[in-house]
C-alpha cells in the first residue's frame, strides 16, 4: 500500500498540483479544494511550517556597508565629470543585514524548492507589470506564519468539509491555518 494517494495524476502533474496548493494555501491561509487533495496538501505545508517554525529565530545580524548611488531631487543618478567620462557618485551607507546559519539557509531552499514564486496585483485588478510586487514565501513563513505557531506542536491546519460539488459529487472541503 502506497503511503500517499496517487489523485489520478502522473508523478510530474501531482507533484506540480501539490506545490501549487500548498502555495495558495501558505499565500491566502484559506483555499477550497477537494477532501483527498486537501489531506495531501496538508502533509507537504505541516512539514514547511514546521520547518520553519525550527529555524525561525537561526540567524545572526551584520552590520554591513555598502556603495548607494547619490540621487538628485528628481530621482536620478549624480554624475560628475571625472577624467572626460561623466562617472556617477556614489555614498557609503552602513545597514544590518539578516546572515541566515547554515541550518536556516538550508531549510529556505528546502521551502523554495517545493512552494512557488508568488507575484502581487495591486488591489484595483489592473494587471500592469510596473504595479506587481514578488512575495518571497519563505520570508513569509518565518516572519509571519511560523511567530503564530511557535508553541504549538503540530496540527498547523483545519479541514472544514463544505459539502458535494455539484458536478461529480465529489467531497468539497476547505483547508485552512489555524
Amino acid at each position: 500500500m502506497p503511503g500517499y494517494r496517487k489523485l489520478g495524476r502522473t508523478s510530474s502533474q501531482r507533484k506540480a498540483m501539490l506545490r501549487n496548493l500548498a502555495t495558495n494555501l501558505l499565500y491566502h491561509g484559506r483555499i477550497q479544494t477537494t477532501e483527498t487533495r486537501a489531506k495531501e496538501v496538508r502533509k507537504v505545508a505541516e512539514k514547511l511550517i514546521t520547518l520553519a517554525v525550527k529555524e525561525k529565530d537561526n540567524f545572526s545580524e551584520v552590520t554591513k556597508t555598502f556603495k548607494v548611488a547619490q540621487k538628485d531631487a528628481a530621482g536620478r543618478r549624480v554624475k560628475k565629470d571625472e577624467n572626460g567620462k561623466r562617472v556617477t557618485v556614489y555614498d557609503t551607507v552602513e545597514r544590518k543585514v539578516k546572515v541566515d546559519h547554515p541550518t536556516r539557509l538550508n531549510a529556505r531552499r528546502k521551502i523554495l524548492s517545493v512552494l512557488y514564486p508568488v507575484t502581487e496585483v495591486p488591489a484595483d485588478g489592473r494587471k500592469k507589470r510596473s504595479l506587481t510586487t514578488s512575495v518571497n514565501m519563505a520570508e513569509k513563513l518565518f516572519n509571519e506564519i511560523a511567530p503564530k505557531y511557535e508553541s504549538r506542536k503540530g496540527g498547523y491546519t483545519r479541514i472544514i468539509k463544505i459539502g458535494k460539488r455539484k458536478g461529480d459529487a465529489a467531497e468539497m472541503v476547505f483547508i485552512e491555518l489555524v
